[in-house]
């Protein structure tokens, strides 16, 4: 009996795994992260640490390197993004969408002004992650390009939806230059921009430049799944 109730916990969970997975093939979801690997995954621009642990993708600070994003290999324009993350309250992290980077040094006009990108840096649209008393969670800002886009001051409801040391769960909605963003269910950001029609999804670990007393904090991902939208 012993040996037995082993394999049927393990059967029940297995047949529970698959059905959730049935179910998120069947209202047009597809998960991003296989829950092991890194594969559909690269990482760009700085060079924080990245792993797979207990089903969620794990971004470390490092000293001494620029902001790094793990990114899809894949470009999405119109979607619905959900996923669930949890942040160490000292951190500043996002997550990147429609967003895009140079093989080699880029010289572009945005907003009027030339703006040189070094190869290799991320840059685009990204949903923050806050967990500062500003609370600007869900907020979007342009990374390395325009700055803030549609900040959180006039929307208490979602400064206040942002839950401290504990996963929270993000929605990002792009059709054509409509964006709208949820944390935990609250409506953040809604405001129209078309300057990126589609990019990559990659996940932020923000620079600590050179502060060895905040190494090693972590930020965490998980349940990442995308609804192409036509």
């Amino acid at each position: 009996m012993k040996h037995i109730l082993p394999r049927v916990l393990f059967s029940v969970a297995l047949v529970a795994v698959v059905n959730l997975h049935l179910a998120a093939e069947e209202d047009g979801f597809v998960s991003l992260f296989d829950g092991k690997t890194l594969d559909g995954w690269e990482q760009h621009s700085g060079k924080a640490e990245y792993r797979v642990e207990n089903g969620a993708i794990v971004g470390k600070t490092v000293v001494n390197t620029e902001n790094s994003f793990m990114c899809t290999k894949k470009k999405y324009g119109d979607f619905i993004f959900e996923f669930e993350f949890k942040v160490n309250p000292q951190m500043n992290s996002g997550v990147q969408f429609r967003s895009e980077y140079y093989t080699k040094e880029t010289e572009v006009e945005v907003g009027g002004k030339k703006r040189k990108f070094p190869a290799d840096r991320v840059f685009g649209y990204q949903f923050e992650i806050d967990p500062s008393a500003r609370a600007y969670t869900g907020g979007i800002y342009d990374e390395a390009r325009r700055g803030w886009l549609f900040d959180l001051k006039n929307n208490e409801a979602a400064r206040k939806a942002f839950k401290q040391g504990e996963w929270n769960q993000g929605r990002i909605e792009c059709k054509g230059d409509s964006i709208k963003t949820w944390i935990n269910g609250v409506a953040a950001a809604d405001f129209k921009d078309g300057l990126t029609k589609e990019g990559y999804i990659c996940l932020q670990v923000h620079s600590i430049g050179k502060n060895v007393e905040r190494a090693g904090e972590e930020v965490s991902w998980r349940n990442l799944r995308i609804k192409e939208l036509k």
